[in-house]
């Protein structure tokens, strides 16, 4: 469970009578793409032959360009997340990642979903004793990533919802 039980209107866009913009919310989108992508070599080393994660980001940009519409990125999104229903490891965590970067079109909050199993995939990858050093190195990698725009509002909502992200944002 990446998601609160209490909905931060910060990432409910203005229109559903949160504080989001547009333009804060497209940006949340890419920063999630960014870190499912860079993970994403961790599933097709598995499934080379399954497009359906590259194909979840790519859809999630697509949406921030204007070219999809939400239920077809978040529907992309969910299909990504399939494909990690019988994996296990880092290849899941990577696909999980994907899907939830196809989810932000839906519900911005997804964003930290794609950082936190992107987190998780880096942890899975590497033996165990490299593991904590391996997951600060990718949590670091990733905030170098956010836009100053949104920086300050994903920094805190990590701050407020490490707990049910597995602790992966102590970086």
């Amino acid at each position: 469970m990446i998601l609160p039980t209490v909905r931060d209107p910060r990432f409910v866009t203005l229109r559903r009578g949160g504080t989001l913009t547009d333009a804060d919310h497209r940006l949340l989108a890419l920063w999630a793409a960014a870190c499912a992508e860079h993970v994403l070599d961790l599933f097709e080393s598995v499934r080379p032959e399954d497009p359906r994660p590259r194909h979840a980001i790519e859809q999630a940009r697509a949406w921030v360009r204007g070219e999809v519409k939400m239920m077809r990125a978040r529907a992309a999104g969910g299909h990504a997340m399939g494909a990690a229903r019988d994996l296990r490891g880092p290849a899941r965590h990577a696909a999980y990642a994907a899907g939830q970067a196809g989810a932000v079109a839906h519900v911005a909050a997804h964003e930290l979903g794609a950082a936190a199993y992107a987190i998780k995939a880096v942890r899975a990858s590497v033996p165990e004793a490299e593991g904590a050093a391996a997951a600060r190195r990718e949590c670091r990698w990733q905030r170098e990533q956010l836009p100053a725009a949104i920086r300050d509002l994903v920094l805190d909502d990590q701050r407020l919802r490490n707990d049910i992200c597995w602790s992966v944002f102590d970086c």
